[in-house]
């Protein structure tokens, strides 16, 4: 399995603190780009600037997890020889 270097890029903002806000990431991983985004309709920025980051993580995670379970069992449930 090759490894992939994730660079993502996250901001949040409203207008007003609090008010109307949005979040917004782009992701890019070997030649692939991901983005997302949303909004509320009341928030503040610190609330969009974190929900910007966890969206991005958990995306990520969904990758690693993806990743595990594709891989032999045997070497996920097995200690290494050296442990």
């Amino acid at each position: 399995m090759s490894q992939e270097d994730f660079i993502v890029y996250t901001d949040g903002g409203c207008k007003g603190n609090p008010g109307p806000g949005g979040w917004a990431y782009i992701m890019r991983y070997g030649d692939r780009y991901r983005e997302a985004w949303g909004g509320d309709p009341y928030t503040t920025n610190n609330r969009m600037e974190l929900t910007a980051v966890i969206k991005a993580l958990s995306f990520l995670k969904s990758r690693i997890e993806d990743a595990s379970s594709s891989a032999s069992n045997s070497s996920l449930e097995s200690p290494p020889s050296w442990t």
